[in-house]
């Protein structure tokens, strides 16, 4: 196989508000009649004074031609998994999602609908709700979902907040802690922190997994439960995952599950069967719903019978002819998202799992794993890049792998985010670390979902020998790298530098007119 030619199309393309020309319009709104302004009064009469504007905001002004452009320009500089191979984003389960499904979302019975509609005008979208919350209870074991969460880390901090009733409501509000491991998604420390907790973080042994002995001494009275992640960031499946659970329940406290990346798993293991009272699935991964350039995603977190009362308000019941929101949830730990949180990607996954069945379903699982253990032995060639826990653990890997460029590194000068961005110019998105601390030294995670075929994987592992080759035999090309991007390598300063930090248009501005250092900004 012969690597194509590539270059990504770059425009340098300014911000909207530069492109801005006084007086310019996309759309003439025609003034409002004057029998209409006299029956309809004055809408801003009922708003206070101190919220309403004292001029209007200062919208850019373009014609509809500049705008189109302007999007369709920048799409020609973005990468994703319908442009070209993007399994380098590891823990993410990039995967493709059906056109058809997108047209489901972009119908006026979906799109045009509003979330402050009586319930009796809203029937089939509760009823997808509905549908779907069921379909997930029989894939995990649970009883209820929410799917208020938007994303999986607020669905790990709304199983935080219901763990936190739970135990108030027993009397043991003293319980103050929560146990993960160094491996597990980063959410599983922070949402619990964010709800309040302290989190305990337990390392893992020498097979590359938290041991029972590791879990059981983090465990005290003040032990409100664990979250975990199985397989972890390494692709190792815990095999003392019951012996775990049991543990942590003999102390008194609740575990959480987080399948984020259930990928490998659908169909063959459930959160229930192995013990846990709570779990997450993310839509936007798991179950084919696009990431959105990490917008609109939804976590849908589960629990049993004993944690259902705690779920967010509303819940979607059915009494057996008609659907309906319950608000009135007196237990509920209260909203965790506006309204009912992002129904286009429960509508994508629910036409995805309708397509698929059980059997498809499980069908997705193996093909996942197939995938990501033909890539690890295609990848075995590539000099100077290693399997973590190789030597002491060599199980095969699910879903994904934790790969470590360190011996590259250290042969060559060229370390992770070197290769990340020389991957670039070959057309393939990557951003190996994917999650910190680097307990692997020179991480690589790459999770080649049941989405690639057999020709997408062999590409993969061979702009990988390439860049390995480039790496001990010319390695400023890799250092120098992206060549053939959007843009070039950036100063990293104003990740540091909190007086070049602009994260908004207006700021950068106002820095600029202050006279504050902003010639690492990049407004690309």
């Amino acid at each position: 196989m012969t690597l194509r030619p590539f270059h990504q199309a770059s425009w340098n393309e300014p911000i909207l508000l530069e492109l801005s020309s006084p007086g310019e319009r996309g759309l003439i709104v025609p003034e409002v009649e004057d029998e209409l302004r006299a029956a309809v009064g004055d809408p801003l009469a009922g708003l206070p004074p101190e919220l309403r504007r004292t001029e209007p905001p200062a919208l850019p002004e373009l014609s509809q031609p500049q705008v189109l452009r302007h999007f369709l320009r920048l799409s020609q500089e973005t990468f994703g998994n319908d442009v070209d191979i993007h399994l380098g984003l590891g823990t993410c389960t990039m995967k493709y999602s059906p056109k058809v499904n997108e047209e489901l979302v972009r119908s006026a019975n979906v799109a045009d609908l509003h979330p402050l509609q009586d319930d009796e005008t809203v029937q089939g979208m509760l009823e997808v709700l509905y549908r779907f919350e069921r379909m997930l209870c029989e894939i995990s074991g649970m009883s209820r979902f929410t799917f208020q969460p938007a994303g999986g880390s607020q669905a790990v901090y709304a199983n935080a907040r219901m763990m936190r009733a739970y135990h108030e409501a027993r009397g043991e509000g003293h319980r103050d802690e929560i146990v993960t491991t160094i491996f597990s998604h980063p959410c599983d420390g922070a949402g619990p922190a964010t709800a309040g907790y302290k989190v305990i973080t337990v390392y893992a042994g020498d097979m590359g997994y938290p041991e029972p002995d590791a879990i059981k001494a983090a465990l005290s009275d003040r032990t409100a439960g664990l979250m975990i992640t199985n397989p972890e960031d390494t692709g190792l499946f815990n095999p003392h995952i019951d012996e775990i659970v049991t543990l942590v329940h003999d102390a008194g406290g609740l575990c959480h599950y987080d399948q984020a990346n259930a990928n490998g798993i659908l169909g063959v293991t459930r959160a229930r069967d192995a013990g846990f009272d709570l779990c997450q699935f993310n839509l936007h991964k798991t179950f084919s719903s696009p990431h959105a350039s990490m917008g609109l995603p939804c976590g849908a977190a589960g629990v049993t019978d004993e944690l259902a009362p705690y779920l967010p308000s509303p819940t979607v019941e059915f009494d057996g002819s008609r659907y309906s929101l319950d608000y009135d949830r007196p237990q509920s730990v209260g909203k965790i998202r506006a309204f009912h949180g992002v129904p286009s990607a429960v509508v994508r996954s629910f036409a995805w799992v309708l397509s698929l069945g059980a059997e498809g379903l499980r069908q997705v699982a193996e093909t996942a794993v197939l995938n990501n253990n033909y890539l690890a032995q295609k990848l075995s060639d590539v000099r100077g890049l290693e399997v973590s826990f190789a030597n002491e653990n060599p199980s095969h890997r699910l879903e994904q792998i934790r790969y470590s460029l360190a011996k590259l590194q250290e042969e060559t000068g060229v370390g992770t985010l070197d290769v990340a961005r020389r991957t670039a110019d070959f057309g393939v998105a990557s951003y190996f670390p994917s999650h910190e601390p680097w307990i692997v030294p020179e991480p690589v995670t790459l999770e080649p979902s049941e989405s690639y075929s057999r020709a997408d994987l062999d590409t993969y592992a061979e702009i990988m020998g390439e860049i390995s080759r480039e790496a001990y035999e010319e390695p400023e090309t890799v250092l120098n790298a992206p060549h053939r991007s959007t843009i070039h390598q950036m100063d990293p300063a104003p990740h540091d530098d909190p007086e070049r930090w602009a994260l908004t248009w207006r700021a950068y501005l106002r820095k600029s007119e202050a006279g504050a250092p902003t010639a690492s900004v990049d407004l690309e």
